[in-house]
């Protein structure tokens, strides 16, 4: 199998520069072979996609604002990693989602995240996860998309 970039490469993804923090955190650590990311919200060059999933935003559109969050946090990941080579799989990936009353598709958004991970990683990138419906997230943002992953 190829490598992770060069899966990128195939698929002709470019992973974003890591996000500079909003608050007072890292965007992701290291601690032995596992690096953690803190959550990552879909900033895309076209800016902050925001809104209630349910209401305003279409399951579609927060399935691929919750790919754009797992570039995101792939991106933080890799950056503390030593690149994106250094990563051998995903391990867990918590999605939630600022969901109107009544959505209950939490578990679809967060295949948005789940699916580009397997496509770049293949059978080291199928992990454990949570999608959580919330009633808002920072900046407003859709979905917030935290993981961690085996270095």
């Amino acid at each position: 199998m190829s490598t992770p970039s060069q899966r990128l490469a195939e698929l002709g993804i470019t992973l974003p520069p890591v996000a500079t923090p909003v608050g007072s955190y890292v965007p992701a650590t290291r601690l032995g072979d596992t690096v953690q990311t803190s959550g990552q919200i879909p900033f895309t060059p076209e800016g902050l996609v925001t809104g209630l999933v349910g209401d305003g935003i279409d399951l579609e559109a927060a399935q691929a604002a919750a790919r754009v969050s797992a570039l995101n946090a792939l991106a933080a990941a890799a950056d503390v990693a030593g690149g994106l080579d250094a990563i051998k799989g995903i391990v867990k990936v918590t999605v939630f989602v600022a969901s109107a009353p009544g959505f209950t598709e939490q578990a679809a958004v967060a295949n948005g995240a789940s699916d580009v991970l397997a496509e770049i990683f293949g059978a080291d990138g199928r992990h454990v996860r949570s999608a959580v419906g919330v009633a808002v997230l920072p900046k407003n943002a859709c979905v917030e998309v935290e993981l961690v992953a085996k270095a």
